[in-house]
């Protein structure tokens, strides 16, 4: 019987090892899968602040771009208007304020003469209309960039 026991005792250690070692195995598995999955929720919590943040920026440049297309589109209509008004015959008048020099000889100074107005050819009224519409857009364009840095480029929290 003492062979039998030893040989019984042997036989219940190494099952003891085993189911230890089985153990082991296991969690480690659930270790590891365990990591895996906070990862990847982490993960998938980042990617839905970037969906959310993304969603947000663009929701808020459509309105920029919506903001400022009208602006543009009622400075040109303003611009249209003159223009048309100047081939229907009107005409277009500078004002301005020049200097002038004095003709005293011992000061170079120069006094602001008074305001006047100058009327111009229809031709040149023409071309001022079209330096005033590039002027009126370049000005839009800048307000809206400018805008559009300020509310994404420089925003708190971007990445």
């Amino acid at each position: 019987m003492n062979r039998i026991t030893f040989t019984a005792i042997i036989l219940l250690l190494i099952v003891a090892i085993a189911l230890a070692w089985t153990t082991d195995h296991y969690h480690g598995n659930a270790v590891r899968y365990k990591d895996q999955r906070d990862t990847a929720t982490h993960n998938l919590k980042l990617a839905n602040e970037t969906i959310t943040d993304m969603t947000n920026r663009q929701r808020d440049v459509a309105a920029l771009d919506e903001k400022y297309t009208k602006e543009l589109a009622d400075a040109k209509a303003g611009n249209d208007a003159l223009q048309r008004r100047l081939a229907a015959g009107g005409r277009v008048r500078v004002e301005g304020r020049c200097s002038v020099p004095t003709t005293t000889d011992t000061a170079s100074t120069s006094r602001v003469g008074n305001a006047a107005t100058v009327e111009l050819s229809p031709g040149a009224g023409q071309n001022v209309l079209d330096i005033r519409a590039g002027i009126i857009s370049d000005q839009e364009k800048l307000k809206y960039l400018q805008e559009y840095i300020r509310t994404q480029c420089q925003r708190k929290g971007s990445k």
